[in-house]
């Protein structure tokens, strides 16, 4: 494709009609496939399910983009694209969080612990790609993979910790880091990634700013740009024409922009991505309580002097905008939402534990039966807690589950599972199962459980097989509702129970999820078998 003033003409002219700011724009890659200026265009947020802290890099053809999982596991997914707008979940980085017992809610808990911001990035001499966060505040961890679906093993740990780090693989293949919450600073790692060749501090955030972080990093044109966020409202950038370790000047990309979700946050902690035709995006997140932090998708243009601008509409980060113009996909990517029969011997991977799970105590092959891995009446210290994204706006979770194995004491069901949490389900006591509806499970602000959950309603059930559903409005803003209903033939439901107020505070930082669990009260030894899971939305 060659970049012609008609073509840069035709894009401001379709900019036009959409209320698009148009800026200056680098030229494109010249190795690039030709592509057409698209007609259609995508609404934000691209992806409405909880993805946050993104790193997003293109590879080839193919967009990749990284996310923060805190306490789930495998940990670490990495998502997939062909156009920046349609994605789908093709594998976890950190395939176990085998970082201390409290990850396997063994003597300790990990909720809102384990992977926060961290980084992707491809080594195209060794066609690799690379996985690169810390833990704990503790030590820094280095995952590779000659594919994003795996397996990807563990490659180095280094002592030292790279807070909010961002990877970048150089020209000449070397490995630097930039990292830090206030004090920026970039490191040189070893050839083989496996220890650090030098550190330095790189910039200091003015008081004016207040705390930068959430560090991705850049080579441009032979500059070098560090990304970072102003938590929860801004986005800077810092630019060094002078070689990775400085000195940079900053810029402000963004403060208090009007988000494209109503009722949700600015925009903010993302990462810039290059099409094939040399057209820029930032993808960020917005924070949409109680639902989580929903990516969304915004055209970059460039100054003349070389700094990244965000395109606007109306003042605003776009609702919509004209889709990237990209070769058309090879295939298209797997839903998000819909059936999963839990066909084949492997959980795909949309699904993440709630902590690690007690491997022997589950099993896929054609159905997914979960047997009791945990002697508790507190579904937060549970193991073997199965976890899927709840898709926005609004969406409904329905199992289909065989609850004849359970044994006396056992609970098994359907959760809205957060510091907040509600569920439908069933409760097998003196030789008789009821369908229940339970809210009032409760965490403080160090996430112990303050309650354990109050039975707002139930009856008794005949036969083996249930249906349970759970339909949730994720809506940021005013407290949503979720609310349970069952059936016992798949077709007519009944609605159990008074509507959950879900929380929307943010300090839990991962979003509602719906959730499969069985736990045992009394002795372990009982199973439910779940034969089909649907993700619908209206």
């Amino acid at each position: 494709m060659t970049w012609t003033t008609q073509s840069i003409t035709r894009r401001a002219a379709l900019a036009a009609t959409t209320g698009l700011t148009v800026g200056a724009l680098l030229p494109p890659d010249p190795a690039s496939a030709a592509v057409a200026v698209p007609d259609a265009s995508y609404t934000n947020p691209v992806i409405w399910q909880d993805f946050a802290d993104i790193d997003v890099i293109r590879v080839e053809d193919t967009y990749y983009c990284s996310a923060s999982t805190m306490h789930y596991s495998p940990g670490a997914p990495v998502l997939r694209s062909y156009d920046l707008v349609n994605w789908e979940i093709a594998g976890h980085a950190v395939p176990v969080l085998d970082f201390g017992s409290k990850y396997d809610l063994n003597g300790g808990r990990g909720y809102v612990r384990g992977i926060w911001a961290s980084s992707l990035a491809y080594r195209p001499a060794e066609r690799t790609f690379y996985w690169l966060g810390q833990i704990d505040f503790a030590r820094t961890h280095l995952y590779t993979a000659r594919s994003v679906e795996g397996p990807w093993s563990r490659h180095a740990t280094l002592p030292q910790v790279y807070y909010d780090a961002g990877l970048l693989v150089d020209d000449d293949n070397t490995l630097y880091v930039a990292y830090g919450n206030g004090t920026i600073n970039v490191a040189q790692l070893s050839a083989d990634g496996r220890s650090q060749v030098r550190t330095q501090q790189v910039f200091s955030t003015p008081s004016n700013i207040g705390t930068l972080e959430g560090s991705r990093f850049y080579k441009i044109n032979g500059n070098y740009y560090i990304f970072l966020t102003r938590p929860a409202n801004g986005q800077y950038i810092l630019r060094s024409t002078s070689g990775p370790f400085g000195p940079y000047t900053l810029r402000q990309v963004l403060l208090d922009l009007p988000g494209p979700i109503s009722g949700g946050g600015v925009p903010h902690q993302g990462g810039l991505v290059r099409t094939q035709s040399g057209a820029w995006y930032y993808m960020a997140f917005v924070d949409a309580y109680p639902g989580g932090r929903m990516p969304a998708l915004a055209p970059v243009a460039w100054t003349s002097d070389g700094w990244p601008v965000v395109q606007l509409v109306n003042n605003a980060w776009g609702r919509s905008y004209p889709a990237p113009a990209v070769p058309p996909p090879p295939r298209q990517v797997t839903p998000l939402t819909g059936v999963d029969t839990f066909d084949g011997t492997v959980l795909k991977p949309r699904w993440e534990w709630n902590h690690n799970p007690d491997n022997a105590k589950w099993s896929v092959n054609n159905g997914l039966t979960l047997r009791t891995a945990t002697v508790t009446d507190d579904l937060y210290w549970a193991r073997n807690t199965l976890t899927h994204r709840v898709q926005g706006p609004t969406s409904t979770a329905t199992v289909q589950l065989d609850h004849s194995a359970m044994l006396d004491g056992d609970r098994a069901g359907l959760a809205l599972l957060r510091d907040s949490s509600a569920w439908i389900g069933l409760k097998r006591d003196g030789g008789a199962t009821r369908v229940v509806m339970v809210d009032g499970l409760t965490m403080d602000g160090n996430w112990n459980t303050t309650g354990t959950g109050i039975e707002r309603a139930g009856v008794s059930v005949p036969g083996g097989r249930l249906w349970l559903r759970a339909a949730a409005d994720i809506r940021p803003g005013a407290s949503r509702p979720g609310t349970f209903s069952y059936s016992t033939d798949g077709v007519t439901f009944t609605r159990l129970g008074p509507a959950f107020a879900m929380g929307n505070d943010w300090r839990f930082f991962m979003g509602y999820r719906f959730a499969l669990f069985n736990h045992a009260t009394r002795a372990l030894g009982g199973s439910v078998r779940v034969t089909r899971f649907e993700l619908s939305t209206p």
